[in-house]
């Protein structure tokens, strides 16, 4: 093929016509079309990555700078100005492409959103600016110090003019695709801080030894922080009594279940593929194809119902969660219970129905269906991973209290 100069004249002019339509105001539905050949190009490799460990780094760099994260962020601060039920849209689309991906950017549409809800926060400004050029973010609190669930053992030390911050995170999901990495630590006085550092800084280890059955391109593996320095700017202190909603984890658990009505409808994808394309009638069927044979469809129904279950039951708590952002103060603590009530069933409900998509994808097809090659077991397993990071009957008992007695869901990050 002979490169011209007229090919150059029109690559110059699609790359400036790129240019322009980053430069404009972002909006849903431009962000939407922008990444859709990203997320097919996400969910024609995932199966073949996921068996090489393949990081998709570029898909998830294309993501970024298509402005993926300014879907929720509001007009006025740079952002597409999208509701809860468009974040919660995107993210079962981008989780149905392919559901690691959708889990590493978990901690970057928690930022996201944090600056979103929160216009007191510190350093919110600095915070809208680097998601506004495309940064990603990492982070958590995870530790295995063998103390009590949630303590934490890591350390951030004054020290001169600012600190010193040691200690192991686990878990830090999106840790190799991003930029800044935050978690919490034990300051001088005992109290917690937040804290937030660039992920190339000295000191800071980004390891690849996440090793679980299913999201195994999470980038979920340990961050070792070792004498590393930290400013001022770079920690925040959340006083929790001056909260109008406290129930700050409901978009978080909003965004788990998002990712499971994804899977499921990953799973009905591979189950019409399989059925019309691969699958052989058993032998004493009466239908000359899979596609006419009754037992077939019957499953194939069964999955789409429960992949239009999650999705509708997803929509329906992301809905109930942005009306919590118009409610005045007086009203807010009631719509903020009864919100995270919403997202904990829709959770529920749609880690059974990823569950049960995925098991039932292999009544599509006889044993060429468990053949390596179309690794039908990842979405079972991507499911049951994701659902593993909070038990489900909690968030029934939960629910059933509310509903039986009153009582308000817990304040902490898993309602």
């Amino acid at each position: 093929m002979t490169w011209t100069l007229h090919d150059a004249d029109h690559a110059t002019e699609r790359a400036t016509d790129q240019a322009t339509e980053r430069a404009a105001p972002p909006t849903v539905a431009g962000i939407r079309t922008a990444i859709a050949p990203v997320l097919a190009e996400l969910a024609a490799t995932a199966r073949r990555r996921e068996g090489t460990r393949n990081y998709p780094f570029g898909q998830v760099r294309a993501l970024a700078e298509e402005r993926l994260l300014l879907i929720g962020v509001p007009a006025e601060d740079g952002g597409a100005g999208g509701t809860v039920r468009d974040i919660a849209e995107v993210v079962i689309d981008l989780a149905r492409a392919d559901s690691g991906v959708a889990q590493a950017l978990r901690s970057s549409f928690l930022t996201a959103n944090h600056v979103t809800t929160r216009h007191d926060l510190p350093q919110r400004e600095r915070s809208l600016e680097r998601l506004r050029r495309g940064d990603l973010f990492a982070g958590t609190g995870n530790e295995r110090s063998g103390g009590a669930s949630g303590s934490v053992a890591t350390t951030i030390r004054g020290d001169g003019a600012g600190y010193v911050l040691n200690g192991t995170k686990y878990y830090s999901t999106g840790g190799l695709y991003a930029d800044w990495f935050g978690g919490t630590a034990v300051a001088d006085d005992g109290g917690i801080v937040q804290f937030t550092v660039p992920t190339d800084r000295e000191g800071v280890e980004l390891l690849d030894d996440f090793d679980a059955v299913g999201q195994r391109l999470t980038a979920s593996g340990t961050t070792r922080l070792t004498d590393v320095r930290v400013t001022d700017d770079e920690l925040v202190r959340t006083d929790r009594a001056k909260l109008r909603n406290p129930w700050l984890g409901s978009f978080a658990q909003l965004y788990l279940a998002s990712i499971q009505a994804g899977i499921a409808a990953a799973a009905l994808d591979d189950a019409i593929w399989f059925g019309r394309k691969k699958a052989r009638p058993i032998k004493h069927s009466t239908a000359d194809t899979s596609i006419d044979d009754p037992y077939v469809r019957h499953v194939v129904g069964q999955i789409s119902a429960r992949a239009h279950a999650a999705r509708s039951s997803v929509v329906l708590a992301a809905e109930t969660l942005e009306q919590v952002r118009h409610t005045p103060d007086h009203e807010v603590r009631a719509a903020g219970a009864t919100a995270a009530i919403a997202v904990a069933q829709a959770q529920y409900l749609a880690v059974e129905s990823a569950l049960k998509a995925g098991e039932l994808l292999f009544d599509v097809g006889g044993g060429s269906a468990t053949d390596r090659e179309y690794a039908f077991d990842r979405h079972w397993r991507n499911a049951r991973t994701v659902a593993n990071h909070n038990p489900r009957d909690w968030k029934a008992a939960v629910v059933g209290a509310y509903h039986l007695a009153g009582e308000e869901p817990p304040t902490t990050g898993l309602f």
